[in-house]
């Protein structure tokens, strides 16, 4: 239990850390600043999630918080799965001039961080068991995003600016006309339905050959 919390209290600092380098330190050159992105989004979900599992590791809660930790597992997958796909087909499609950013973020927001929520989502906490309560969380929180960057992040911002819009956090959904980003939106939802699947399916294996005595 001890190296439980060690490990829980590790990737907090971790995530605060980042999380206090976007407010200082992250570009705010347009409106929105950082959380125009969905890489922003997850990194602040998995700082609280972290705080809620270190609270339940303590003993200051008895709230399990499954269908946010669940959530946010999915939602880092988004991230990483969107990002190196788009990055490795077309490099530009998402970062400003093709090139990474500091090594150190960029592993640290697509790679590692989400790994160390997942770990714990999957293996320590065994968040996925309100399944329902999970995908309503998810669409709410994918839905979300989807019109805040559509309805208030692209009309308040000039740039990036592509062949049929402008504003829009990632360049290459201002070459999409509407019903195209429209499409692009609900493909990915299936995509996090079908990631959500793939973490309740792992975490009910590890449930049968890992039983707690509150799982039996």
């Amino acid at each position: 239990m001890r190296l439980v919390l060690i490990y829980r209290w590790v990737v907090f600092l971790l995530a605060a850390g980042y999380c206090l380098r976007t407010l200082f330190f992250g570009s705010f050159d347009g409106f929105g600043g950082p959380f125009r992105y969905l890489t922003i989004w997850a990194l602040f979900m998995s700082f609280f999630a972290a705080s809620r599992m270190i609270a339940l590791e303590e003993g200051r809660t008895t709230r399990r918080w499954d269908a946010f930790v669940a959530t946010t597992a999915v939602v880092n997958a988004m991230v990483v799965i969107l990002y190196w796909r788009l990055y490795f087909a077309d490099p530009a499609s998402v970062t400003r001039d093709g090139q990474l950013g500091e090594w150190w973020l960029e592993m640290y927001m697509h790679a590692l961080g989400p790994a160390l929520q997942w770990i714990d989502a999957t293996f320590i906490h065994r968040a996925f068991r309100k399944l329902w309560k999970t995908l309503g969380l998810l669409a709410g929180v994918i839905a979300g995003y989807v019109v805040w960057v559509e309805a208030v992040v692209r009309p308040m911002n000039d740039s990036p600016v592509g062949v049929v819009t402008s504003g829009l956090p990632y360049p290459f959904l201002n070459d999409l006309a509407l019903a195209g980003r429209a499409t692009f939106y609900g493909v990915n939802f299936g995509v996090a339905v079908v990631v959500l699947a793939g973490f309740a399916a792992v975490s009910f294996a590890v449930r049968r050959l890992f039983p707690r005595p509150e799982e039996t």
